[in-house]
Parts: structure tokens; C-alpha cells; sequence
């Protein structure tokens, strides 16, 4: 006897419903810091860019910040807690990996009996995130989906390492993804290097630790290639790409990829990203914070062609084009 299972049915295609992000209030300079470890303010700025960050309050949780991240995107996206099914949060500074921040964020939300998971891809975490958001509706599995990448680093970074401490911040940026009649997100291209996995790690199970220059060396010439390929997986040149959002890991990362762009034909007026300048590198809140900054400021526009892509931990990427909301 052969069995035949019933499959489900989704959509053809997938976009972006709405976006929002939040910041803790607590604004950190290169100046503050500089009076609790040996550094100045040039010596950050040009090592990665940074002026300043925001550092979440001792009880201000990663939870917390993902539920306020989630309420501004559904009101951005018009939607109703009730239409949402499904809750992905990426993310990789959870306290505990049990229970997951999803199920929480939800039932805070009065997003009832959802889906819920949490998604670690450190900071490839929200490609990765709406590249499955994407894939489930269209599959059938899911009817929208709320993308919360948030993260509390300075829960995992010592304080006193110049080094680490200068770059990692607080926050969380999101998006509701839901069906199109036509596409407006791209596919994901993925992967992993996994013989790196030692260039970003936790120390002694406390503080996040990181080879610099090892990760500065492959992000500057790994990443634009899987940029590029998610292009051409969009079926796009680079010529038409209006804005690029990297991982905001670090200025001058950032820059390498758009002139790696650039020499393969991206524009010169592509607006590029640069949020870590006040906001540090939150991991997997990063480029939906960036996007939701950028647009805020003008620099971003409903229809605009966006090129997005994470790199980190794992050390895992990815990257999709999809259209700005």
C-alpha cells in the first residue's frame, strides 16, 4: 500500500509588511569609555567607525526589548497581533537557552498559540530569520511572520576589553513578512565556514571573544561575493541595487563590501549603510535597525531595491535583496 500525504499550499511570493526597531536610552561615547579602559575617541574611530552605542539597563532584558521592537512593527505594518501565526526571534545572547525568547515575545505581544522559535545565526541571524519567514508562507506554513532580531551583547562582553567592548551594543529591529502579489523578497543565499568556527567564540562560557583581524580579513572578501550572489539570485545586476545594509559590524567592513560592489557594477549613488556609527554592532538587530534608521532619515524609500547581508559567529552569512516597505 502506498500512502499519500496531504500538502499544504502557500503563496507565490513574499514582502515585507512593516518594520520597526528599538534602542535602550542609555547613550555610551567613545569618551565614556575611554575613562574605564586605555582608548580615545580617534583610536575608535578608526578602528571601526564607531561614535557611540546604547547599552540596555541592568533589567532591561533582550525579551523586553524585542516586545517593544515587535509592537512598532505591527503598527508600522497595519496588522493586528491576532494576524500574525508565527514569531522567529534571531538571536544569540539569550541568558539561558531554555526557555527561548519567541514564546515570550509572543504571549506578550497577545500573539496567541503562534509558532514560535528562536533562530541562532549570530549575526546572520535576520537574513537567516526572513529568509525562513519567506519560505514558510510560501510554503504554506505559515500566513505572516514577525522577525525580531534583538540582542543584549553587553550581557557577554567583559567590560574592561578594550577590544570587544568598544563595538557591541544593545537593541532590536524587526519586520513582519507576509504573502505579495508579486515578489519583493528575494531568495536567501546562505552558508557557513565552519573551520573559522574558532575566530568567534565565548570565552570560557562568559565573554564573547573574537579573532579581529582574522575576521576582518574574511568578511572584507568572502561577504561581497555572497552579496553578489544574492543578486543574481534575484534575478537583478548590481547596477540596480538603490540601497546596501551589511551587518553592521564595522566601518570599515562595511565600506570594503561597497566597493567590492561597486567594482562589479553596483552605482556609485547606492546609499550604504552606516548605523554602527551610533549605534555599534547589535548582531542580528543590526540591519533591521539600520533599515528602519535609513528610512526614518530619508534615505531610504518605499520601493527602493535593498541589498541586505550578515556575516558572524559560526561563522555563518547570508543575503537577500527584497524591496523597502
Amino acid at each position: 500500500m502506498v500512502t499519500t500525504l496531504r500538502q499544504s499550499t502557500g503563496v507565490a511570493a513574499t514582502r515585507i509588511l512593516g518594520i520597526g526597531s528599538f534602542q535602550p536610552e542609555k547613550v555610551v561615547t567613545n569618551d565614556d569609555l575611554s575613562k574605564v579602559m586605555d582608548t580615545n575617541d580617534q583610536w575608535i574611530r578608526d578602528r571601526v567607525g564607531i561614535i557611540e552605542r546604547r547599552f540596555a539597563d541592568k533589567d532591561e532584558l533582550l525579551v523586553d526589548m524585542a516586545v517593544t521592537a515587535g509592537e512598532r512593527t505591527l503598527a508600522d505594518a497595519g496588522v493586528e497581533p491576532s494576524d500574525i501565526d508565527t514569531v522567529i526571534v534571531p538571536n544569540c545572547t539569550m541568558p539561558s537557552p531554555i526557555p527561548n525568547a519567541a514564546a515570550q515575545v509572543a504571549d506578550r505581544l497577545g500573539i496567541k498559540a503562534a509558532g514560535a522559535f528562536d533562530l541562532n545565526a549570530a549575526c546572520a541571524g535576520f537574513c537567516y530569520g526572513l529568509g525562513v519567514a519567506s519560505d514558510l508562507i510560501k510554503a504554506g506554513s505559515a500566513g505572516r511572520v514577525l522577525v525580531i532580531g534583538a540582542e543584549k551583547l553587553t550581557d557577554v562582553v567583559d567590560p574592561l576589553d578594550r577590544a570587544n567592548a568598544i563595538i557591541f551594543a544593545d537593541g532590536a529591529g524587526a519586520a513582519v513578512v507576509g504573502p505579495s502579489d508579486k515578489p519583493e523578497i528575494g531568495p536567501v543565499t546562505w552558508g557557513s565556514a565552519g573551520d573559522l568556527v574558532d575566530t568567534i567564540y565565548m570565552r570560557d562560557h562568559r565573554y564573547i571573544y573574537q579573532e579581529g583581524q582574522s575576521v576582518f580579513r574574511w568578511a572584507t572578501t568572502k561577504i561581497a561575493p555572497v552579496a553578489l550572489e544574492a543578486v543574481a539570485a534575484a534575478g537583478l545586476e548590481p547596477s540596480d541595487v538603490d540601497v546596501l545594509i551589511p551587518h553592521q559590524a564595522n566601518l570599515r567592513i562595511v565600506e570594503a563590501i561597497a566597493k567590492r560592489l561597486r567594482a562589479k557594477g553596483a552605482r556609485e549613488d547606492m546609499v550604504v549603510a552606516d548605523d554602527i556609527k551610533y549605534s555599534g554592532n547589535t548582531s542580528s538587530a543590526s540591519i533591521p535597525m539600520a533599515l528602519d534608521h535609513m528610512r526614518a532619515a530619508g534615505r531610504v524609500s518605499r520601493a527602493d531595491v535593498v541589498l541586505a547581508v550578515g556575516f558572524g559567529a559560526g561563522l555563518s552569512y547570508a543575503g537577500q535583496v527584497f524591496i523597502a516597505p
